[in-house]
């Protein structure tokens, strides 16, 4: 990949790299680090023929491993609380009850709420990123949105 391609992914994909890995991280300086290490190692890919879809599969994968090899390296150290992130890095005021609450689910129904809610992918796309069924992304939602809407006081319109 040459400069002016990673720049290009940077502005197109940078902001759903760093929310993604601030979701799977919790804590700022490892979302920072993950967001650096997915592009550097997006700097050393062959990515003539990738569309941009490609690419971006390729960023959310790779965001999702590295977050995933970070976690087991640093297990005991303590994360930051949403409600505790820099200005710039907070959702907006009227979600902000919402996805402080998204912060404390487990980190596979996180994960997928994230993803679907935040950054718009189907459950079939879910499925291929995470490598798992389709029937258990749909499981990771409904779970997920079950336990928000005990923890929120949500109304029950199934």
């Amino acid at each position: 990949m040459n400069e002016s391609q990673l720049r290009n992914a940077i502005t197109t994909y940078g902001d759903t790299v760093y929310r993604l890995a601030l979701c799977r991280m919790q804590h700022v300086a490892d979302a920072e680090d993950v967001y650096q290490d997915v592009f550097l190692r997006l700097l050393r890919q062959e990515t003539a023929d990738w569309d941009g879809e490609r690419t971006k599969a390729w960023l959310i994968r790779t965001t999702l491993n590295r977050c995933a090899d970070l976690h087991r390296l640093r297990l005991r150290r303590p994360t930051l609380a949403l409600d505790e992130l820099p200005d710039t890095a907070q959702p907006a005021e009227e979600a902000a009850e919402l996805w402080a609450a998204v912060a404390r689910l487990p980190e596979k129904l996180r994960t997928v709420i994230h993803l679907h809610y935040g950054e718009g992918y189907s459950t079939g796309e879910l499925a291929a990123l995470l490598g798992v069924p389709a029937a258990t992304v749909r499981t990771r939602l409904h779970r997920g949105r079950q336990q928000l809407k005990e923890w929120l006081g949500g109304q029950d319109d199934e």
